[in-house]
């Protein structure tokens, strides 16, 4: 770990590499912010007042530096069509995007790496492929589709086939208006079986196949037959050599997946109507609302580099030879 230092600073150096070419890109590209601020017949005095009140008139460089020096002391701006601090509204998002993407990637991997290891492990080969072809399937699925497909079962779907009425559920937001009380809790996680379903299964299905390549080099380890020889029993030798074993590559593959707790559920947060940061972001670029395009690249591109060092920092720990 005495590289640490040198990665934290290759790691800030590439925050702001990424957060500097977001901000040409957003200003260079056609349109202006303030045309949406006014009524189309104001004047060209008008727009330029606007123009001036947002700090749009000034050199890019000089925006550039405005926004930068704000960062550096803490402060994202304020949003353009909001009219609240950027801090804000990152606040009032972060946490349905960290209750969506949490769950689901806790779902994927304990329900994946089961799955998995039974795959390896336990299963005959012909449902073993079978399981194979219908993870393929699902990991491949679109989000959007698959969204748009659970819906149409589990609302008019549930009574076109007959299934029982508590299978209904609700499709949009995160609660209904008039649940109050205990009943909302329950009413929420009835709002959330959808989205976390959506998020949940393709993370499931490519987890399980990650597991189960992992386990299956692991099991075929020399140290893994001696064991054996050793008289020692499957399950004692599963659970303790091959499963520690393809600990490694599963910790590679959370590290590469963490940043989705808070970036991967866009097209979930905007087709169930939950908001989150995702849809935020979909709404600030529709807006061109800036700042918060740019407050929201900061805390993606932020959280995908802290995975990353928090993947290296884990594998030091795991593995011994990395410590040489």
């Amino acid at each position: 770990m005495h590289r640490l230092p040198l990665r934290v600073l290759d790691a800030l150096v590439l925050l702001w590499l990424v957060t500097t070419l977001t901000f040409a890109l957003l200003h260079l590209a056609p349109g202006d912010p303030a045309t949406l601020l006014i009524a189309p017949t104001a004047t060209a005095e008008e727009a330029a007042r606007v123009r001036a009140t947002l700090g749009l008139d000034a050199p890019l460089l000089v925006q550039y530096a405005r926004w930068l020096g704000g960062v550096l002391t803490g402060d994202l701006g304020t949003s353009l069509i909001r009219a609240l601090p950027v801090r804000t509204v990152i606040a009032e998002a972060l946490p349905v995007s960290l209750f969506l993407g949490g769950v689901s990637m806790l779902i994927s991997f304990v329900a994946g790496t089961l799955l998995g290891l039974v795959q390896a492990l336990r299963a005959a080969p012909r449902l073993d492929r079978a399981l194979s072809l219908v993870s393929v399937a699902l990991f491949a699925a679109p989000s959007f589709w698959l969204a748009l497909a659970l819906v149409a079962l589990f609302t008019s779907g549930v009574a076109l086939l007959g299934l029982p009425e508590y299978l209904r559920l609700p499709a949009f937001g995160m609660q209904s208006p008039a649940s109050a009380g205990d009943a909302a809790w329950s009413d929420r996680w009835r709002h959330a079986v959808l989205p976390l379903l959506v998020l949940s299964v393709p993370g499931v299905a490519g987890v399980a196949r990650y597991a189960r390549q992992s386990i299956r080099d692991a099991s075929g380890a020399p140290f893994v037959t001696s064991a054996y020889a050793r008289g020692l029993s499957r399950s004692r030798v599963e659970w303790r050599y091959v499963l520690r074993l393809s600990l490694t590559p599963l910790v590679v593959l959370f590290g590469l997946t963490l940043p989705g707790v808070i970036a991967g559920s866009v097209f979930v947060e905007q087709v169930f109507a939950w908001p989150g940061l995702g849809r935020a972001m979909l709404s600030a670029i529709g807006a061109r609302d800036y700042p918060v395009v740019l407050g929201l690249t900061l805390v993606y591109a932020a959280s995908v580099i802290a995975a990353n060092l928090l993947a290296d920092w884990c594998l030091w720990l795991l593995d011994p030879r990395r410590r040489q």
